[in-house]
């Protein structure tokens, strides 16, 4: 098993930016991918970016890229989701997920075994 605490979610103004991380604990030997998640109210979740652990090769959804970083850290199994010019339609509940097990393909189509419990992030308009 794998467990995934997410931090970093707060208030901030149209423009601002943050920084969430993505601590893993348990098995975590086995991760190959991290990917970062969000769900606005009302609305299905959505993917925002992903990270392959072994290269560093990132994917992004159109709407964040540009504006947002996803990086990871092996060594300390944390992931991190860098936020900047956040708009309002940025805000929703920030969920991060874990590929545990070997995967080397399309980060499109990755399908992810573990989440996190969420963290939120509110862009006022």
């Amino acid at each position: 098993q794998v467990q995934l605490v997410e931090s970093g979610g707060g208030l901030v103004q149209a423009g601002g930016s943050l920084r969430l991380s993505c601590g893993a604990s348990g098995r975590t030997f086995g991760i190959s991918v991290m990917g970062w998640f969000r769900q606005a109210p009302g609305k299905e979740r959505e993917f925002v970016a992903a990270v392959k652990w072994r290269d560093d090769t990132t994917y992004y959804a159109d709407s964040v890229k540009g504006r947002f970083t996803i990086s990871g850290d092996n060594a300390k199994n944390t992931a991190y989701l860098q936020m900047n010019s956040l708009k309002p339609e940025d805000t929703a509940v920030y969920y991060c997920a874990a590929v545990a097990g070997y995967y080397d393909g399309d980060l499109r189509r990755a399908s992810y075994d573990f989440w996190g419990q969420g963290t939120q992030v509110t862009v006022p308009s």
